[in-house]
């Protein structure tokens, strides 16, 4: 656990904010206080200095430098804490835990696109690094499984994982559901067949249409790049406005 323990204003604000933007499990105590059972770190200032625990790392911040105290106690903890194993719920946003030792590291949604790379960032410098991934999202798990080829992937049955989710937890469901399967061991695999199904395409469509403005509604052919990772339902909505303006002004030319 990380506790942040500092009387100096600026530095407490711009670290604790700093670790609720990585989705950092942390706590907060008066300098000198009594440190809840499992810390592993302290973040405070260098003049900051009351004795600690033998098998408690202090980690110096100040003001301008959160980003840094944070990353460096981060790593304090993959350290200590044992194998890093991130869990993913997929999806076109998928939930993203990092979890060493049962603890939560880090906790976010990304887009599709950038998720292989996020995870790569997170797992960088971890020894065997463990992705479980669930299967409720068969295309885009698929995507993810086959870009991270470089990685120990197992697919897990993610039956149960989301939570039920109380007022004001909108939103966190499957970052909630990627801590449970970053929990819950899975079967190994090395790729996947992203090979969609006619309903999984007619789903794609049926997306792009209601999220389009003119009733719009994306050709196979774009929802086949949907299903592959290669666009968003966005985007595909774009390339099939921009395709229909370009037959329009090539039609008026002629």
């Amino acid at each position: 656990m990380i506790v942040v323990a500092t009387d100096d204003f600026e530095v407490y604000h711009d670290v604790v904010a700093e670790l609720r933007d990585r989705g950092v499990a942390f706590t907060t105590r008066e300098p000198g206080g009594a440190l809840p059972d499992g810390t592993r770190v302290v973040i405070r200032t260098a003049d900051e200095d009351d004795p600690l625990p033998a098998d408690v790392v202090a980690v110096a911040a100040s003001a301008g430098d959160a980003r840094r105290a944070v990353e460096e106690a981060v790593s304090v903890l993959r350290g200590a804490e044992g194998r890093i194993i991130v869990g993913v719920d997929p999806g076109p946003r998928p939930g993203i835990a990092v979890l060493a030792g049962g603890t939560v590291l880090a906790a976010f949604q990304v887009p599709l696109s950038e998720a292989a790379a996020a995870i790569r960032r997170e797992t960088e410098d971890a020894t065997d690094p463990l992705v479980r991934i669930g299967d409720g999202a068969r295309l885009q798990g698929a995507h993810l499984v086959n870009d991270l080829d470089d990685h120990t992937v197992e697919l897990v049955d993610e039956a149960g994982t989301t939570p039920y989710l109380g007022t004001g937890a909108r939103g966190m469901g499957d970052v909630l559901a990627a801590v449970n399967i970053a929990r819950r061991s899975g079967a190994v695999t090395e790729s996947r067949e992203i090979e969609p199904t006619p309903g999984e395409l007619q789903r794609i469509k049926n997306r792009s249409r209601r999220a389009s403005e003119d009733d719009r509604t994306i050709d196979e052919g774009l929802a086949r790049r949907v299903a592959a990772g290669e666009l968003t339902v966005g985007e595909a909505l774009a390339a099939h406005r921009k395709r229909d303006t370009d037959a329009s002004g090539a039609g008026e030319d002629g």
